[in-house]
């Protein structure tokens, strides 16, 4: 297919946007920068969809997509799955929200606390933003110990402490084996760069000289175990291990930021290889598409948040906490995931990347791909990135992706802004077949241009 142009309504593939465009000029009147989510922002506009069926989504203008970022991973069924779309039918019928607790949360936490061998009891919170704040208190609030340790360019959601290093660069990131604690927001005040530790990714040498020197005032390490805004490279298991073994010997809490990567395996990410945190942070799927997010653990560090003896040493609530049609929407998607289903995950995401790979390869194309599971991330250059700074892209890389990225749009696949893509149960290899086809084509338009 011929070039491309992001700058027009209508593209050289004959997809017009012009829905699009005008509702993000009346948008941008009444919402700060013309949307709410800075996720999905984009030059000149953002797609405005209307529905959704399947592996499919269709925009204002009536364009359809195959849907390969399924709201940034949380949609693990696709649009319209029909057991949560019964569900909440009945739930809608006899209330949304109550001033009291319901049977729903009862169930749903046994579902949960029955399918992750370490978790005790949970708590739940409306995202994931929140779940992970509420391990961090937890972890303070339990040692008595002020600073979290966190893996350089990780993204734990929208909350100082672990925004610290979220996207640091070449003239502020400092030697690799010592990271420079970097401040992500304007005004955030430097307490959070003060207490909070910046570990280099499967680093192990230089991230147990950095640890030793904390230890005594180290509350929590977070990690996640396949971290997006790091290249999707996984933790390497040597350094998982040497992680849980320093966090145990020091009275370290370890949590696991799962609130995209719960979608690993049936029993979560980090029990995949091998490993049990302390706390876990978790949201995305387990929603079916609503808002959500939990806490899970063992009791003796979920005591954190029990009020039954008074004022807990971490008071957590919320209006819409739990609410009934999101522990409804929840139980009917994660009731639908079998073992068989995340087996079939594996299978279906490397049968993706080895796609993806060849492609690459067969077209000359100086391109690799990373992930784990049903997640899988594209980046322009050769070799894949093993951490943060390999996966930095300079101002000029970023253009280029988002060119890229345009131009999968205009041939109907939907990925995130960093070239990140993911599964969902309806899936199939032809959808797949299908994305590598317009990726070759995005791809060789990007490298011709």
């Amino acid at each position: 297919m011929s070039s491309t142009n992001i700058d027009q309504n209508t593209s050289s593939t004959g997809r017009s946007l012009f829905r699009s465009a005008e509702l993000f000029r009346r948008g941008q009147r009444v919402i700060t920068g013309g949307n709410a989510r800075l996720a999905v922002f984009q030059r000149p506009h953002p797609i405005y969809f209307a529905k959704g069926t399947g592996v499919h989504l269709v925009d204002v203008d009536g364009n359809t997509y195959l849907d390969f970022l399924n709201n940034f991973t949380a949609l693990i069924h696709g649009h319209g799955y029909r057991p949560v779309l019964d569900r909440l039918r009945d739930q809608l019928e006899l209330g949304v929200s109550f001033s009291g607790p319901t049977e729903l949360e009862v169930e749903f936490a046994e579902l949960l606390c029955g399918r992750v061998p370490y978790f005790d009891q949970v708590r739940f919170m409306n995202s994931g933003t929140e779940a992970v704040m509420y391990t961090i208190k937890a972890a303070r609030a339990l040692t008595g110990r002020p600073k979290i340790a966190k893996l350089e360019g990780a993204f734990h959601g929208g909350y100082d402490p672990i925004e610290v290093s979220l996207d640091s660069v070449p003239t502020n990131w400092g030697p690799r084996s010592a990271p420079n604690a970097i401040r992500y927001c304007v005004g955030t005040p430097e307490s959070p760069t003060s207490d909070t530790v910046v570990l280099p990714f499967n680093e192990l040498g230089a991230s147990r000289k950095i640890l030793e020197e904390h230890k005594d005032t180290l509350a929590a390490v977070i990690i996640d175990v396949l971290p997006q805004r790091a290249g999707l490279a996984p933790i390497a298991p040597s350094y998982l291990a040497f992680l849980r073994e320093f966090t145990a010997r020091h009275g370290i809490v370890l949590i696991s930021d799962e609130v995209m990567s719960f979608r690993l395996s049936y029993h979560g990410a980090i029990t995949r290889f091998g490993f049990e945190a302390d706390l876990c942070a978790f949201a995305k799927i387990i929603g079916g598409g609503l808002p959500i997010g939990a806490v899970g653990g063992p009791s003796r560090f979920m005591l954190a948040f029990d009020p039954r003896n008074g004022k807990p040493r971490v008071p957590q609530s919320g209006t819409f906490s739990a609410n009934p049609v999101s522990m409804a929407s929840g139980i009917a998607a994660m009731q639908s995931l079998s073992k068989q289903s995340f087996q079939r995950f594996d299978d279906l995401g490397e049968y993706a990347r080895s796609s993806l790979t060849e492609m690459f390869c067969q077209e000359r194309l100086p391109y690799s791909v990373t992930g784990m599971g049903s997640m899988f991330r594209i980046h322009l250059r050769p070799e894949a990135p093993k951490d943060y700074r390999e996966a930095y892209a300079a101002p000029e890389q970023q253009k280029k992706m988002g060119i890229l990225i345009r131009a999968l749009q205009q041939r109907g696949v939907i990925v995130s802004p960093t070239c990140q893509l993911c599964l969902s149960t309806p899936m199939s290899t032809k959808h797949i077949d299908e994305m590598v086809m317009s990726v070759r084509e995005a791809a060789q338009m990007l490298e011709a241009a």
